[in-house]
Formats: C-alpha cells, structure tokens, sequence
C-alpha cells in the first residue's frame, strides 16, 4: 500500500524498524529536539497540541485548525441528544463503484474492497470541519508531556508497548516510530464519566438482526480533570467498566466487568462476568484479545470496541505516515434520536449512507503486523487516526492468508458541552461472509455525563450484590 507522508514533516517520521529496540528498556527515543518542542503550542505554531499540521491543505479542502470550540445549536438541551451543528452543510461530491477510482489516492485498501464487493455502496463527502477542540487542560497536559513522556517495551506475554511520564492527553504528538504512534491512541483523551445505553446488532446478509441491549457505566480517570498529576499512575486502574446485558430476555442479566491501566507495562487487563443462571461472579481472562465481542455473532473481537482496545502485545506497530482519506466524521446524523436501528439498517443488512458523513481529513496510518509465535483472528491491520484526536477512525483487516477481510469505520461527534470525541456509531463490515455488526447508542435515553460512583461499584462484590437474574 501506498502512503503518503506530509513532505514538511518527513523527517521526524522513523519507520519502526529503523530503530533497535529491547524488551524491559525505556527508550530515551521519545525526546524531542528544540526545534519540534518549539514547532507545538496551541496558538501561533506548525503544530497543534496533539501534534497535527495546524495549516490547512494546499488545495483548501481541508481547512485551518483553529481553537474554537463547537458553539452549541439552539436547540441543544443538555441531557439530551446533540443536536448536528452543521446540518446546513450540503453534500459535495459522491463517490461509488462507478467513480471511485478517480479518489482511490484518499481512499484506503478496505475503502476499496467496498466499493468493488458492493456495487450500490457510496460514500457523501461533506465540507471538512475540524471540530475536535479539547479543553484547554488537555493541551496543557499534551505540551509537558513534551519533556516528560518516555515509551516503555516491557518483557510482557509477547512483549508490551507502553509509556511512562505521560498524563491526561497524548504521550508523543511528534511520533518518531509506530510504537509511539501507537500510545497516542492509547493516551488521547476521553471524556472521564459516563453512563450509556448501547445495543449491539449483529446484521445478515438479509438485514435480519437482533437487537441486543447493553448499560454501561465507566470511569475514564486518565483525563479526569479532579485526579491530579501526582496522583494518578498510568499501570493503576485507569478504565473502570461495567456491563450489564438488558436485552434480549434470555440473556438479560449477564455482567461484565473490566478495569485496565492506561498503560500495561506492569498491569494486565482484570476482568469479570456474571451469569444470572449460575448467580457467580468468576473471573474472565478470555475478555481480551480476538475473543467474540459481547453479541458480536463472532463478526467483531473483543478488542475492536472504539477501534482497538486492552493489551497490544500481539501485534507490531509500524509507523506508515500520514495521509489524506474520506473518513467518517462528524457523524451527528447517527447520533440522532430518529436514528434507530429500523431506519438505518437497510434490506441488504448493511447501513443506509444518508446518514454517513465523510470529510477529507488528515490521518496517520499505522500497521500492525500479529507476532511470530502468537495467535489472531487478524494476521494485519491497518489503522488510520486522525491527527486532530488520535482516535481510530478507519481499520482495514486482513486475514491470515493477507487478504482484506473485514472494514471497520468509527462514526465519531464532539460532545461538545464536554469539549471531548466520542463515537456516535461504529460499524465493521465482514466481506467474506457478507455481514455487518453495529454498535450503536440507544435512542430511547441520551448518554448521562453526569452519573457518578466510587471505585467500590467496579469491584466483584458490587457485580455480586448487583446481579440479577
């Protein structure tokens, strides 16, 4: 594959396998001369905190960062679902099967496949909004991590990448190698509380699906603005998670808790379920890796939730370089309360695009190659994140025998009373069989950034006291 790397920046982009690396070791790689230091800043330079090219494209299709956040639409109640602040945007340009060729240089592998295994699929292009604007602690955060951040290959199953001296945002906005790349993902900021009501739709080729319904409650203390610097250390419980399946009636009551770090150079993910049936709480060390997503039907592994999650030792990461793609963003048609599951799956069991949103957006491209010696679902994958935020819009995987195999896109908006990116839907397409799952928020009660709760609700005891049959 063929990726382009922003010409200006060339030079600090090393490909990982450039550089020696051993396990156990902290890699002084990560420092960063004067020049790239001073290169970052939130107002006045090339680069913005979370290491993106500040300056539009020469075309003008993609436009300035600036630090303005979202203004909220009037008619926006907090509480409630967000509202599309730029629903007077129109359609640019469609790409489908017929033309796709003439944009196949912003268009990746998986992109590709789509368009040539499914003769009615097509993509709306929209105008580029770079809406993801962060608080302003975030920057702060991601500017001392300049001077404080070191990566970390710890001697871990097959070998951990992590970091240290990092807090609250992103380790390495000037990545030298994929491992770094690779920790700004798991370091980019996420809004610290939130109950959800999710459902998880495993579609035929028909359209046929069950509707599976989940409540989530989770902690994200990595970029909690209340925990300070000094009390928080990433390989402590950073993600406290806890699921409980409401529907359908005969799964109803299955528990599922997960604590991991922000980092696991010295933590592996903890993690517990609980059968109504057998009224247990028991530990559950198969909730990790390429293990079946909870109601997937096998069509997405456990670690694919928000792209990628929990340990990465797996795979190696190398650093392919940033690029242009259409990518889904901005994706508040999704997110809307007359977005149901009925309206947006169509007969072919694949999602109606009108409500797609794509935009023209810088990414960084990273691979990730599984391990001599270790096992996957996935023999590659290829992630594509964008430079505003760092999180995984775009995945192209492969199977074993090195040929795509599945597409996965995150929908993502900017809760913009918060300041913080999350995904409004996501979507992965199995080509071979001919499926797609959806992971969807319920329209029936918006997202509560409100919900609060101590540690002790993210224990055993409490999925214990809790359960219900």
């Amino acid at each position: 594959m063929s990726v382009v790397i922003a010409g200006k920046f060339k030079s600090a982009i090393v490909l990982a396998g450039a550089i020696g690396l051993t396990f156990g070791s902290v890699g002084a790689i990560g420092a960063l001369t004067a020049e790239e230091k001073a290169s970052i800043g939130l107002e006045g330079t090339t680069l913005t905190p979370s290491g993106a090219i500040r300056a539009g494209n020469a075309e003008g299709t993609i436009p300035e960062w600036k630090n303005e956040p979202i203004v909220p639409p009037s008619d926006f109640t907090v509480g409630e679902f967000h509202t599309d602040p730029f629903r007077d945007d129109k359609v640019q340009f469609t790409i489908n099967a017929q033309n796709f060729k003439d944009y196949a240089d912003k268009l990746t592998v998986g992109q590709i496949q789509m368009f040539q295994t499914y003769p009615d699929y097509f993509m709306n292009v929209y105008p580029t909004r770079r809406s993801a604007v962060y608080p302003k602690y975030i920057y702060d955060s991601a500017e001392k991590n300049l001077d404080r951040s070191e990566i970390v290959l710890a001697d871990m199953n097959m070998g951990i990448v992590g970091f240290k001296g990092s807090r609250k945002a992103w380790a390495f906005p000037i990545p030298h190698n994929g491992n770094e790349a690779w920790m700004n993902q798991s370091s980019r900021p996420i809004n610290p509380w939130m109950e959800s009501w999710e459902t998880t739709l495993a579609i035929t080729s028909t359209g046929d699906y069950v509707v599976n319904k989940l409540s989530i409650q989770q902690h994200q203390k990595w970029s909690d603005p209340d925990i300070a610097d000094e009390d928080f250390n990433p390989e402590d419980p950073s993600l406290l998670y806890y699921q409980t399946l409401t529907a359908p009636a005969k799964l109803a009551g299955q528990v599922v808790l997960a604590i991991d770090p922000a980092t696991f150079t010295k933590v592996f993910r903890r993690a517990w379920a609980y059968s109504p049936g057998q009224r247990r709480v028991k530990r559950a060390p198969q909730i990790v890796y390429d293990n079946p997503l909870t109601a997937s039907d096998g069509l997405a592994t456990t670690d694919q939730k928000w792209g990628f999650n929990g340990p990465n030792d797996r795979f190696s990461y190398k650093l392919l370089g940033k690029k242009e793609v259409y990518v889904p963003y901005n994706g508040y048609k999704l997110l809307a309360k007359d977005a149901t599951p009925d309206k947006i799956i169509n007969e072919s069991g694949r999602l109606n695009q009108d409500y797609s949103r794509y935009e023209l957006h810088r990414v960084w491209a990273v691979e990730a190659t599984l391990k001599e010696g270790t096992n996957h679902d996935y023999g590659k994958r290829v992630f594509y994140l964008d430079e505003d935020s760092w999180w995984i819009m775009l995945v192209d995987g492969y199977d074993r025998r090195d040929q795509i195999w599945r597409y996965w896109e995150s929908h993502d908006v900017v809760w913009y009373d918060k300041g913080f990116v999350h995904a409004a839907a996501e979507f992965q397409y199995d080509m071979q069989a001919g499926r797609m799952i959806a992971l969807l928020l319920d329209k029936n009660r918006a997202p509560d950034f409100t919900w609060r709760n101590d540690d002790n609700y993210f224990t055993p005891a409490s999925v214990r006291r809790n359960g219900i049959r």
